[in-house]
């Protein structure tokens, strides 16, 4: 079996779900900071607990922690048997958010903008919950001033399309028609267009922030970009989808080091925000910009294809790690 043949296997069964969702901005108008990711992961888990958790005391200490909402998708814990990833922080949480791109930080009252909400394996049927909690965001408020919003719209997004249907608006309150899932099994067909592939560029959209030897990665070699991306799927089957991929790891990455970098023009981006959990003020630099690798890239292609839905590296919630793919 190729390598090909061997992840697009593995993938089929992997699932997710894309949204956009559209709000305006209220009275009093919005004061975003230029990357606007931290922000609304920061208030959206705020609201979500305000709304479906009632206990004061910490979630690993909770009797109802699991069959909670908020704990399967916050806090989420390693089984008592599990063997892999047995602390709570290397453990990827089920959604990622990613926020408008551009760097505008004043909207005036009405003003609209929007953002992507992406669902993975068994958090899709947790879409109502996600959606109220915004509501909620909106109502609590955002930003400098803690301004409000109202949550006007939200639509599915295609795979690798702007096309979608509207599943709510705030006129009617209901989630509809919310059966709408994304499968590995779309990616693997999409990805034998390029199955040929030896000549690609990548763009990293937000930063991408990779470890190599408990560093930062400054040179996003084609072999570490795959290890990351291997990484990240296998721990979100495991969590969030019941199952294990049958991957020979070893092999694939031997053979993605076989791909080389023939241009870099990445930089370092460094971002710092405030973490309420940490109470303090954290970096979160990584790299931007675009890289070109050449090589038996056809091979890795259905990973690389569901790497651009799920992103890659650290702090990938809050939109990190967004990469597009440029042939």
């Amino acid at each position: 079996m190729s390598i090909n043949e061997e992840i697009s296997k593995a993938i089929k069964d992997f699932t997710l779900a894309k949204y956009n969702l559209r709000i305006k901005s209220g009275k009093e108008g919005l004061e975003l900071p230029p990357y606007k990711g931290s922000t609304f992961r920061g208030v959206f888990g705020h609201a979500f607990k305000s709304t479906i958790c009632s206990h004061a005391q910490d979630c690993h200490e909770c009797e109802v922690k699991s069959i909670c909402a908020y704990s399967y998708i916050f806090e989420t814990t390693p089984p008592d048997d599990t063997m892999v990833l047995k602390t709570y922080d290397d453990i990827p949480r089920p959604f990622v958010i990613e926020p408008p791109l551009n760097s505008r930080t004043h909207y005036d009252e009405g003003d609209r903008l929007s953002f992507n909400l992406i669902l993975i394996g068994r958090a899709i049927k947790y879409l109502p919950y996600f959606i109220y909690a915004f509501q909620k965001a909106g109502e609590m408020g955002i930003g400098k001033g803690r301004r409000p919003y109202s949550l006007d719209e939200v639509k599915t997004i295609e795979l690798f399309s702007d096309k979608g249907e509207t599943i709510y608006t705030i006129y009617d309150g209901k989630v509809i028609n919310n059966d709408r899932y994304i499968r590995g099994s779309e990616i693997v067909e999409i990805s034998k267009r390029y199955k040929n592939v030896e000549h690609l560029t990548l763009s990293f959209d937000t930063m991408l922030r990779i470890k190599k030897d408990k560093h930062l990665a400054t040179k996003m070699e084609f072999h570490i970009l795959i290890r990351s991306i291997l990484r990240r799927f296998s721990n979100l089957c495991y969590f969030h989808h019941d199952y294990q991929p049958e991957l020979d790891y070893k092999r694939i990455i031997e053979a993605s080091q076989q791909v080389k970098i023939v241009e870099d023009d990445t930089d370092w981006d460094d971002w710092e925000r405030f973490s309420n959990r940490q109470d303090s003020r954290m970096r979160f630099g990584g790299l931007v910009g675009k890289i070109t690798y050449e090589g038996h890239i056809g091979d890795f292609m259905p990973l690389l294809l569901l790497g651009e839905q799920i992103h890659a590296g650290k702090n990938v919630t809050f939109g990190l790690g967004k990469y597009s793919i440029m042939v």
